[in-house]
């Protein structure tokens, strides 16, 4: 980074900068300046442009299996009730009684009619209400059912999206993701097991830590089986790492014969930054047995997920813009979303997903098939946690990416985007290069 770089970055924590500076100021190739992850007004604008404009991933569907199941989602001060109806349809509503307010539902459970806990407004799993004592003659039920919320059941993986338009890009992402995952059948899956992870960090750092394997190095449980080269190019491979990429090479080789027997698309997708609905696809092998998140690539569970053939069946690892990223194996799924919590910390939510016939103790032992996240889980934590602490320090100058970092690049550059959308002119920067091209 040159010194007049690192002088236009440099922000004191006594400065107050507009926050259409900062984005109009911000290079890319490098990490975002200490206001994004601390100040209140980012942190608002984050809730309001992100959390509430965007598609965001709720919940696995497994999680609400049955009608009347349904499941509570807060978004920042927004509470969202998602709930399988009468025909087995996935449903949205802002957690709102149309009364006067009160919250409806708490947590997760069972519901019949949605019941409001203060003067008894019920409504059906479809939101249209169907009993409002003491009304006047003329009351117009109709007039006030809970107010829809977006949803889709993208595969067995729940989104919702707060604004009254949502973007309108999601049914291209998901004609290109859902034949990768119909094989799993998702949808039909149980729930194993669920953490949530209070964590000591801004969202954006705990999204920045998962999309790179640069310090993959520090998680010992998951590199037996998890080949830690993702977003590694040929031109990236050092002395140490070559004999792991040229055996990743070879079980690369090996997949793509189980995934043309399976019947799977053969083609990755990666769109991170240059769509609003951001993703990225990748179907990778994995080490050692190179079927399961087992110590050395082992199974965790002896049923396959839904129509899959093949217990060596690699790693189908997803990222979606802004929150959340899933790991799908043969026998097992694993996904993840964060949520805000304040400036300063937020929750990891991890759910294990099994064939819906597996039982805990015969087909598999939940400890060991929580093992390598739980492990995983607590050492990002604590990595997230030390950078909080570190992008607060006065200090701390913006540092450039290095060139496996990529993802981290799509990600910062697709959520800056949203924001200067959102700004306007006042925050569109004029062109500069990437900060790791030397220019």
């Amino acid at each position: 980074m040159t010194a007049e770089l690192q002088e236009s970055s440099a922000t004191t924590t006594s400065e107050r900068v507009p926050v259409a500076e900062l984005l109009r100021r911000r290079r890319p190739g490098t990490s975002l300046e200490s206001a994004f992850y601390t100040d209140e007004d980012v942190h608002a604008l984050d809730l309001d442009v992100v959390f509430s404009r965007q598609w965001i991933f709720a919940a696995a569907a497994a999680e609400i299996p049955e009608a009347g199941d349904y499941l509570t989602v807060d978004v920042g001060s927004s509470s969202v009730v998602v709930v399988r109806d009468d025909d087995e349809q996935v449903r949205a509503f802002h957690n709102v009684c149309r009364h006067r307010g009160s919250r409806l539902l708490e947590d997760r459970g069972f519901v019949g009619n949605i019941v409001c806990p203060y003067h008894r407004w019920t409504y059906d799993l479809e939101g249209s209400l169907l009993h409002a004592e003491a009304q006047p003659p003329g009351f117009d039920k109709t007039c006030f059912s809970l107010r829809p919320v977006h949803v889709r059941d993208l595969a067995g993986l729940v989104f919702i999206c707060l604004a009254d338009e949502a973007p309108e890009d999601f049914d291209a992402v998901a004609e290109l993701v859902e034949p990768h995952l119909r094989p799993y059948r998702l949808g039909e899956a149980k729930v194993a097991a669920q953490h949530d992870l209070a964590e000591q960090g801004n969202w954006k750092l705990v999204m920045e830590n998962n999309r790179e394997c640069y310090h993959c190095d520090g998680h010992p449980e998951l590199i037996t089986a998890y080949f830690p080269l993702f977003a590694y190019d040929e031109e990236d491979i050092s002395p140490r790492l070559r004999p792991l990429y040229e055996r990743y090479q070879r079980a690369a080789a090996d997949l793509e014969v189980v995934r043309r027997a399976q019947g799977v698309p053969m083609v990755d997708h990666r769109q991170l930054a240059d769509r609003v609905v951001g993703f990225q696809l990748t179907h990778m092998p994995l080490d050692g047995e190179g079927r399961s998140f087992g110590a050395h690539g082992a199974s965790l569970s002896r049923r396959l997920l839904g129509d899959v053939q093949d217990p060596v069946f690699g790693d189908l690892s997803i990222h979606l813009q802004p929150n959340s990223w899933f790991h799908v194996l043969g026998d097992h799924a694993v996904v993840f979303s964060v949520m805000p919590t304040s400036v300063s910390t937020s929750v990891l939510r991890t759910t294990w997903l099994v064939h819906p016939d597996a039982e805990e103790g015969v087909d598999y032992d939940l400890a060991t098939l929580r093992a390598v996240w739980d492990a995983t889980n607590e050492q990002d934590r604590a990595l997230v946690a030390a950078t909080q602490k570190g992008v607060a320090d006065p200090a701390y100058v913006p540092g450039p990416y290095s060139m496996v970092e990529d993802d981290v690049e799509a990600f910062v550059s697709w959520y800056v985007t949203r924001l200067r959308e959102h700004l306007g002119p006042d925050a569109v920067p004029p062109t500069v290069p990437d900060a790791r091209s030397g220019d």
